[in-house]
């Protein structure tokens, strides 16, 4: 059965009663290039264990499963399991699990289910949790790369550079623990049914090490967060309403002896800056203790 021909889907989800659910962001490949190019993107090999998340039909699946020691799709909707146990029929090194990878301890399961493997992800990642399974996949710390596709306006922050639309708290998170690259783009025609966006294949290479040391990673993140959430207001202004321990003056002059502007505001820094800053307020909470 070829996994991409749309007669071949319809008549599989047909014959088991398959229903798509809006609600768990549902969208089937019918290019057959994109699980391949997507496959071949991540490197695999046979001594790499997979991850994927939400397999689907299984079309990205039998890619993985060709190239890989081992595939471990995670799948949240039980009623694919007879889809996904007729379409990957006598793939040995496919291994299916039924539940919510966002319940999942993905350090444990990677270490048990793919053992003797080097770890990575794959997968044709559900729009409406992108950010939250991308944000545990990073914080597991086991998985050395990442290759997913998402909603491009997601991939576009994601790697977007200081200063741009873009660019916000999310994709520094992202930045600061891994190196991303935006491959290519797949238009809505590449599905079934067509979702109203186009999608975009990233590809995250876990960092050795973060890309400029930092006192405390916690307050770095807070730092970023709350220069976002306020985006507009300088960053000054931003960092008050986050840091009520700390007067404004004293925010004015953490900022000033990083060298900047009291009046720049926080979208325009990239993360050395906000390293600088958040080194800067931890000596100045350390001196309150």
């Amino acid at each position: 059965m070829k996994l991409t021909d749309i007669q071949q889907i319809r008549a599989l989800l047909a014959r088991h009663g398959f229903r798509f659910s809006k609600a768990l962001g549902q969208n089937f490949l019918i290019a057959d290039w994109v699980p391949a190019e997507i496959a071949r993107s991540a490197g695999i090999d046979a001594d790499t264990g997979v991850l994927e998340i939400g397999p689907g039909i299984g079309c990205l699946t039998a890619e993985l499963s060709d190239r890989a020691g081992k595939v471990l799709a995670v799948e949240l909707d039980r009623s694919l399991r007879p889809i996904l146990e007729e379409t990957l029929e006598g793939r040995e090194n496919v291994e299916l699990l039924f539940g919510d990878v966002l319940k999942q301890d993905l350090a444990a399961l990677a270490a048990e289910r793919l053992y003797g493997l080097r770890p990575v992800v794959c997968a044709n990642l559900p729009y409406n949790v992108t950010s939250p399974v991308l944000t545990a996949l990073i914080r597991a710390g086991c998985f050395g790369q990442i290759t997913v596709m998402v909603q491009r306006e997601v991939a576009q922050r994601i790697c977007a550079p200081a200063g741009s639309a873009a660019y916000g708290a999310f994709g520094l998170f992202v930045q600061w623990h891994t190196e991303p690259e935006l491959l290519f783009e797949v238009p809505p025609s590449c599905f079934i049914p067509q979702p109203k966006v186009t999608s975009a294949v990233i590809r995250l290479t876990r960092r050795a090490a973060p890309p400029v040391p930092v006192r405390d990673e916690e307050l770095l993140q807070r730092v970023i967060r709350a220069a976002f959430n306020q985006r507009r207001k300088t960053l000054v202004n931003a960092l008050g309403a986050a840091f009520g321990e700390l007067t404004r003056e004293e925010l004015a002059r953490a900022v000033e002896k990083c060298g900047f502007d009291t009046k720049i505001r926080g979208e325009v820094l990239d993360i050395v800056g906000f390293a600088k800053i958040s080194d800067e307020i931890f000596s100045i909470l350390s001196q309150d203790l």
